[in-house]
């Protein structure tokens, strides 16, 4: 499939036209809850997750405050490196390319776990990622849009991915079992927007899945995440779904504090209808609950570690930001960029989830990153739909056997008790 070309008289990125969203305004009317299709929501989602990831990419790191003062006032669009032409030299950032459109690690692994569905056509485990996701990652040159050349997606994935083939494939660990010990962060929540998606409309499905395949990956809070971030994306693809029944959904299957820092965070998220103001009263209100502490690049000597009492920063806040916007894709996405931090990743899940729900990406965003990053966007989105009808049918072929075969039984139960050698 071929990205599709923005209609004559749509914003170029970067800037607002009339009837378009403002900067830290909410466009009502924008989200198609009830009529969208699976096909619709799939695209939104992983296309929405992409431009998010792209828009957050060259903040990543700095502070709400930093970015102001670097670009003259708050991000709309996309926006260049933050080092400007410096930025294969500049640290901490080189030698990646980041800005101009360009995806992340977010959005490469992403489209690797389509691949993985795209081979197995069913649902996954951890044996899945052992058997599909780790060889690709080792063994399969791909456009790194970052690194502005072919290589292996190894040599671009952030150490907590890369512990995946190191205790997989050389450690030859049991993958159920893998997640252990690497550092807990939201390297495999953000990208489990797939397991959401083929799991569409049944969140308890999904996080079960998620957690299996996360625990490749992950433990604790960021395994926790996995799940609870899948969940969201299903309940987001749910006919007549809304913010508030998406965070209800994610809340009625979170753990410890992942759910304490939800609950928190979409309290404080309530209060508000424009990112500006809800920047700050975010970060304090996920604050008691994130490792990483005030300096996102000097992360505190508890960062990172296994607890039952903290969470993730980044899922909290894109459920926040999804509240704050009423489920708008721009305004939502926009908040997740501006609120920095990790905001690459905060902006995929934001923009996964405001996808799911049918609010539609824009097209000169989505444009402009699928060329600036030489990825189609769209096909992997019809690859992951096709597959997710096909589990849907299995799974239905499934239940059914199952009923028969239970039904069987009740009938058999009965008869003998109708006989008197119940006892």
């Amino acid at each position: 499939m071929t990205p599709r070309t923005p209609q004559p008289g749509t914003a170029q990125p970067g800037t607002a036209q009339p009837g378009t969203a403002q900067p830290g305004t909410a466009q009502p009317g924008t989200t198609r809850t009830g009529t969208a299709s699976l096909a619709e929501r799939v695209t939104g989602a992983l296309v929405g997750a992409a431009v998010g990831d792209a828009l957050g990419g060259p903040v990543e790191g700095y502070s709400p405050d930093q970015i102001l003062e670097r670009h003259g006032g708050r991000i709309h669009g996309v926006v260049g490196p933050w080092h400007g032409a410096d930025w294969r030299t500049a640290r901490p950032l080189a030698p990646y390319h980041k800005g101009d459109g360009h995806v992340t690690d977010d959005t490469l692994m992403t489209h690797a776990l389509v691949r993985v569905y795209a081979t197995v056509r069913d649902h996954l485990d951890a044996y899945s990622v052992a058997g599909h996701l780790v060889p690709d990652l080792l063994t399969t040159p791909r456009w790194i849009p970052e690194l502005e050349a072919d290589a292996l997606p190894l040599q671009r994935i952030f150490l907590a991915e890369k512990w995946l083939v190191a205790r997989i494939h050389y450690g030859h660990v049991d993958p159920r079992e893998a997640g252990t010990g690497n550092i807990v962060n939201c390297g495999a929540a953000m990208y489990m927007a797939p397991v959401g998606l083929v799991n569409a409309a049944h969140p308890a499905g999904a996080y079960a899945e998620a957690l299996d395949v996360a625990g490749a990956h992950q433990s604790s809070y960021g395994r926790e995440a996995a799940g609870v971030f899948a969940a969201a994306v299903a309940a987001a693809c749910a006919p007549g779904a809304t913010p508030e029944s998406v965070v209800a959904a994610a809340l009625s299957l979170a753990k410890d504090g992942t759910r304490a820092a939800i609950e928190a965070v979409c309290e404080v998220a309530a209060r508000h209808s424009d990112f500006e103001s809800a920047l700050v009263p975010l970060r304090e209100a996920v604050a008691p609950y994130d490792t990483v502490g005030p300096d996102y690049r000097t992360p505190s000597l508890g960062a990172r570690r296994p607890s039952r009492l903290h969470a993730i920063e980044e899922l909290p806040v894109a459920l926040g930001m999804l509240l704050v916007s009423g489920g708008d894709f721009r305004h939502t996405v926009l908040g997740a960029v501006n609120y920095g931090r990790d905001c690459d990743s905060i902006a995929t899940m934001a923009g996964a989830l405001s996808g799911a729900l049918g609010s539609p990406v824009p097209e000169e965003w989505a444009k402009t990153v699928a060329e600036a990053s030489r990825l189609d966007l769209w096909e992997p989105a019809a690859v992951l739909t096709g597959v997710a009808r096909e589990v849907f049918e299995r799974d239905v072929r499934g239940r059914r056997a199952h009923e028969r075969a239970f039904a069987a039984i009740g009938d058999a139960c009965a008869a003998v008790e109708d006989a008197g050698c119940s006892g």
